[in-house]
């Protein structure tokens, strides 16, 4: 169950990490936390699809609050997905087991113009309605967030239709049509501002921008397409005091990039050394992550040593302990309550103690 006996809320601890501070502890959550490795979860989609779900505020707040209770994480995501702005831009969504797949693809001006700059209380309601649940759920103590896709992620499904990580279609347009990939960029930032401050006056502490396809692009057209977009969806956000997160995956090599966005907070996966990204972007932005996935695969000793691991390259200082991307589906719950449980006590222990390295048999 969640602490009670923490001197200060899990809000001030999150508010404070994210500003670059070193708070009593280091906060800790899991992206895609509310997730196929639940047992209520699993409950829930037996009855409804996924979609159904995320456009039912009861439903995708019960899921959203089940790792709040049943792991002690210091923030809870809102159930929904990326896709969701798509939908709500005109263009059909299906999701299923297989994963998601988008109608009316986006491969010519035509297409591009007729995407609609839509309303958020309106075409996504939902979405502020599953927020303002779980803040009513968790109290004013427990930080919520909200999130959506990176302008180049969105586009790449938009143009793909699916993908696995084969952007061959896109990238296509990037180097024989760059003015029209620049121009959907553009309008997929304004619309996403718009949809993330809804998700804060709905109630969100702080907002996630996912770019899980940023590590696809070279440095040189991450600089050229893609900066530009996010900087102009956080300066059009506006979100003042409240976080922005930025995830780029496999992003190692577009750190200096990233730290020009806007964002206060960036999110590193397991290829980017903490201790690296620490020295190459300065104190001013904090971090989060950024622990292999995989490891909670493992047994709980070595889950314990790569939560000690991450915790100790920043000192706790700007640090929110994460994954470096979303939880397996075959993670077991008592892994995820040891990788909260591991971040609690190494933040406790005076002094801390760096746990053994896992004996895999090459170390």
């Amino acid at each position: 169950m969640p602490s009670a006996n923490a001197s200060s809320t899990k809000k001030e601890i999150f508010l404070r990490a994210a500003r670059g501070e070193r708070p009593e502890r280091v906060p800790t959550w899991i992206m895609r936390q509310a997730g196929r490795y639940l047992p209520g979860y699993q409950k829930i989609r037996r009855r409804h699809s996924f979609l159904e779900v995320a456009k039912t505020p009861d439903l995708a707040a019960e899921i959203s609050l089940e790792p709040y209770h049943l792991l002690d994480v210091d923030a809870i995501i809102v159930f929904s997905d990326i896709l969701i702005v798509a939908e709500a831009m005109g263009v059909p969504l299906e999701i299923n087991d297989d994963g998601p797949r988008l109608g009316n693809l986006v491969r010519d001006w035509k297409a591009a113009e007729s995407l609609k700059d839509f309303d958020p209380e309106r075409e996504t309601q939902f979405v502020g309605g599953a927020i303002r649940a779980i803040v009513r759920a968790a109290g004013a103590d427990v930080p919520v967030l909200g999130f959506a896709a990176a302008p180049w992620t969105l586009a790449c499904y938009l143009v793909e239709g699916r993908t696995r990580g084969e952007l061959s279609t896109i990238k296509r347009m990037m180097y024989t049509e760059p003015a029209l990939l620049h121009a959907l960029l553009e309008k997929i930032a304004h619309v996403t501002s718009r949809y993330l401050k809804m998700q804060l006056e709905a109630g969100a502490t702080a907002v996630q921008i996912f770019d899980t396809w940023a590590g696809e692009l070279s440095a040189h057209d991450y600089e050229v397409f893609e900066l530009r977009a996010t900087q102009k969806l956080i300066a059009e956000l506006n979100a003042g005091q409240a976080p922005v997160i930025l995830y780029a995956k496999n992003g190692a090599h577009l750190l200096s990039a990233l730290a020009r966005t806007g964002a206060s907070v960036l999110s590193v996966d397991w290829r980017t050394d903490l201790a690296d990204a620490r020295r190459k972007i300065g104190a001013k932005i904090a971090l989060q992550g950024n622990v292999d996935p995989a490891m909670l695969l493992s047994t709980e000793d070595n889950v314990e040593w790569a939560v000690r691991e991450a915790m100790t390259k920043t000192s706790g200082t700007g640090h929110i302990l994460n994954l470096g991307h979303g939880i397996l589906p075959t993670t077991t719950v008592a892994n995820a309550q040891a990788f909260v449980r591991a971040a609690r006590e190494f933040s406790q222990a005076k002094p801390p103690q760096a746990a053994a390295a896992p004996d895999t048999g090459n170390r």
